[in-house]
């Protein structure tokens, strides 16, 4: 009996090739993974601004509140402003839809809805007052 098989050699040169390549194959994938690392950030370490950026919201138009005056439509998407601004008088609504979405001037507004400039104004900061004080008594603390 042999103690060293005939091809020995041919057998060291396969386990040496095959020792190196496990070994670079180790140092690849260690090379990548500190690559990996290096480049990429976990989403729990990223700040709340940076989070914002990675998300949107579908919008669909039924989501939306829509109130209408002199032919114009006013979106609301909250439905506590929207419930709030509902609980408004007529007028006081259409004053704030000829406002916010013509963007018109308090005598304008007067001469579409046959007031005063000072009337309009006078309903105009009083409807937005009351429809902050609602929405402030539905907010949490803090809020």
């Amino acid at each position: 009996m042999e103690a060293i098989p005939r091809d020995y050699g041919a057998q060291c040169r396969f386990d040496a090739f095959c020792k190196t390549v496990l070994r670079n194959e180790a140092r690849n994938y260690h090379r990548d993974m500190k690559r990996q690392r290096d480049r990429e950030t976990s989403f729990s370490v990223l700040p709340q601004a940076e989070l914002d950026k990675l998300y949107t919201v579908d919008h669909y138009p039924s989501d939306d509140f829509v109130f209408s005056s002199h032919g114009y439509d006013l979106h609301i998407d909250n439905e506590l402003v929207a419930a709030a601004f509902a609980e408004l008088p007529q007028q006081a609504q259409s004053i704030l839809v000829l406002h916010c979405v013509l963007e018109l001037a308090d005598g304008e507004i007067g001469a579409l809805m046959g007031m005063s400039r000072s009337a309009v104004q006078r309903h105009r900061t009083k409807t937005l007052k009351e429809l902050r004080t609602k929405l402030m008594a539905l907010m949490p603390e803090g809020g």
